[in-house]
């Protein structure tokens, strides 16, 4: 079922905000690390419009999953290929989880703030959630999620043909997944769970009431 008018108002912000910042924080960790690949294609920089991907956002909007245009790196340029790797794979899920805390801790904060209303902090509560969500849900180990690249940097030297098989049906897995639990309303990756969870624990570490 798609958002109404109001529901994606509320909602684009934080993508935006969560899909640069993720985007970003890959190419920031690639540049650190010995690449400048992103840094050349124009990728090290905070501006929204490097980084959407379009049809992506369309149906983050609409449908509660999409991405960013993908940040590339030459792995040939890394001093350790694997654990590096990995390190930029993860950055972007690990920008997410500390750009939701940020919300987190500001809705706090506005709490004290004369004249600040309740719906302002709730929608910055929101914002926080969905980050949350960016972050569980591309720590999910199928391709072409940052998770997969845990192993797919290992597997690409043992076996190269089970990597591209493992991007190909991987991929296919994960959107057909996507589509079932949208559907047919059954919970395959639990992610709502685990978006409660943590969003839960956090209401609690701050105090909200």
């Amino acid at each position: 079922m798609g958002l109404d008018l109001t529901e994606i108002l509320k909602i684009a912000p934080a993508a935006v905000i969560g899909l640069t910042v993720h985007e970003f924080s890959h190419a920031f960790a690639a540049y650190k690390l010995g690449d400048e690949t992103a840094k050349n294609d124009g990728r090290l920089t905070l501006n929204p419009l490097k980084h959407i991907d379009w049809l992506g956002f369309f149906l983050i909007l609409i449908a509660g999953f999409g991405w960013a245009k993908p940040v590339m790196f030459n792995p040939d340029n890394l001093k350790n290929r694997h654990r590096d790797e990995i390190i930029i794979a993860i950055a972007g899920p690990i920008s997410n989880f500390l750009l939701a805390v940020l919300f987190f801790i500001v809705a706090r904060l506005l709490y004290f703030v004369d004249g600040i209303s309740l719906e302002i902090i709730q929608l910055i509560v929101i914002w926080g959630v969905i980050n949350f969500s960016l972050f569980i849900f591309n720590l999910i180990p199928l391709p072409p999620l940052d998770g997969s690249h845990v192993y797919l940097t290992y597997l690409k030297d043992i076996n190269p043909k089970l990597m591209m098989n493992m991007y190909r049906y991987g991929t296919l897995a994960l959107f057909l997944i996507i589509i079932a639990e949208n559907k047919l309303h059954i919970n395959i990756l639990h992610i709502s769970n685990l978006v409660s969870s943590i969003t839960s624990f956090f209401l609690r570490l701050m105090n909200f009431n």
